[in-house]
């Protein structure tokens, strides 16, 4: 944050616990921050002659690099005398066998200390299909890891150095709703594995989505310089604290174009915290509502002055939304008293409400402002998913299935009919990758008979056929193919 302060106080605060935050700022009064105090632009040659050095030396102790690999252990017996012979003579190839013939993938990352036990934030990306994992601290020391949690659809992962030292340092948490466009921001990280390095810049936005890098598409946007090898670190205020997870750039070289983005810490706090509580996943709350942006021309119809908030498209039966008292059109405008301009930023500031208590949403009800509290309670199972991995021949090969269910479609973020065989995941270059199925898909017939479970399904594709008939589902709308046997 840029603090104002007369210039009596900015020598004082060279001695304070955050300098670069005091003097970074002046006396000249402006606009008041959301926190009180007032931004302002230097106003003489000694004021951008200072340095960020005293916040490097207190956030950087807490940025570790990510040595991700995924090694395919093959043993000596099974390595023929020619791979032995090209291994012996001409050296192993980079990126691939090991000493006894195993393959390996690498990735490199970066990561943050969050506490003094050892538990480090980063991307899933970064350890995305991996199995080992190891951290190296700034001061160059480094320890094997686990994989606590992975949070694909925030794109965060947690991990816990197996052995932790003393004097770990982790990173305090700042407040990302307290950013303003222009704030001076630094990202730390190990970009193209060069070690680690600090870039300085400022918020070039907040609350951008469509980035398509995550399902909860709100990111904070900066121009401090973020390359391959910075996912993972952090993006850091001037008080040494962490604002958000580095995650994404926007470039078409692969190089850093100063269009970076971070997953704010609100998101990130809420995986950490369950992470130690000791869940397996993050459970989020589940509204039971289709909800969908709102046009100019929707605007202009319910007499707003700009197209904002989530329209209120649909309502299941005994869910949340409907115990509330929303109704179809109502207009949702904010989540306990942040303003949601798209559903993007709705499933933002919905999502970090935890599964306790109440959300209070304020709405537009026809031209009548009201609030209602909305139970905040995870996704049911409604049934068992009974998850099928076909093994047989037929279009569905190598697709994972699982049974239909508010959770499920929760976790996959799509809208499923009641019954149904959803594909929860598709096999690169399988069978059933080839003939379109798709991740979301839910398959409600085959050759005319309804599949209700994956045990329907699981009796038909146990069946060589000579032709298959397919109905699915997919956004809603109902497609039939004939595929060959």
């Amino acid at each position: 944050m840029l603090t104002r302060l007369t210039l009596p106080a900015l020598v004082a605060a060279l001695l304070a616990a955050s300098p670069a935050a005091a003097q970074m700022a002046r006396t000249e009064t402006r606009e008041p921050a959301k926190d009180g105090t007032a931004k302002v632009v230097p106003l003489s040659k000694a004021d951008v002659q200072l340095s960020f050095a005293p916040v490097v030396k207190r956030a950087a102790p807490s940025v570790v690099n990510v040595y991700a690999s995924h090694v395919d252990k093959r043993s000596s017996a099974r390595t023929s005398a020619m791979e032995e012979f090209m291994r012996r003579f001409f050296g192993e190839p980079e990126g691939g066998r090991g000493p006894r013939g195993d393959r390996a993938q690498r990735s490199l990352g970066s990561g943050v200390l969050v506490d003094a036990d050892g538990l480090v934030i980063t991307n899933n990306h970064v350890i995305d299909n991996m199995n080992e994992v190891r951290i190296a601290l700034a001061d160059r020391r480094e320890f094997e890891a686990t994989i606590v949690m992975r949070d694909t659809r925030t794109d965060l992962a947690v991990l816990k150095i197996k052995e932790p030292p003393k004097g770990l340092v982790p990173m305090p948490f700042g407040d990302a709703d307290a950013l303003e466009v222009g704030d001076f921001v630094m990202a730390i990280g190990n970009p193209f594995g060069v070690g680690q390095t600090v870039t300085q810049g400022i918020v070039s936005a907040l609350a951008r989505t469509q980035v398509g890098s995550a399902d909860y598409q709100y990111f904070i946007q900066t121009d401090a310089a973020i390359n391959p090898g910075n996912s993972g670190g952090a993006l850091v205020d001037l008080r040494g604290q962490l604002v958000g997870i580095n995650t994404a750039i926007y470039s078409q070289s692969g190089g850093s174009h100063g269009i970076g983005f971070a997953i704010p810490v609100g998101m990130v706090k809420a995986v950490v915290d369950a992470a130690r509580d000791g869940a397996g996943i993050v459970r989020r709350p589940w509204l039971g509502a289709r909800i969908q942006s709102v046009t100019p021309d929707i605007a202009d119809s319910m007499g707003l002055d700009h197209p904002t908030g989530v329209l209120v498209a649909s309502l299941q039966a005994k869910s949340p939304a409907e115990e509330a008292g929303l109704k179809r059109g109502d207009l949702i405008l904010t989540v306990d008293g942040q303003e949601v301009a798209d559903p993007e930023a709705f499933g933002y500031r919905f999502a970090l409400k935890g599964i306790q208590g109440n959300a209070r949403f304020g709405i537009l009800r026809g031209t009548t402002r009201q609030t209602v509290a909305v139970k905040l309670a995870p996704a049911p199972e409604t049934r068992p998913r009974d998850m099928l991995k076909v093994k047989t021949r037929s279009p569905f090969l190598g697709a994972t299935l699982v049974n239909t269910s508010p959770a499920v479609a929760e976790e996959m973020q799509v809208d499923f009919p009641a019954d149904g065989v959803a594909v929860q995941a598709v096999d690169e270059n399988s069978i059933a990758a080839r003939v379109g199925l798709q991740k979301g898909d839910v398959i409600v017939a085959v050759n005319g008979v309804p599949m209700a479970t994956t045990k329907d399904l699981d009796r038909v594709t146990r069946n060589s056929l000579n032709s298959w008939e397919v109905a699915i589902n997919r956004n809603g709308e109902v497609l039939t193919s004939v595929f060959g046997g």
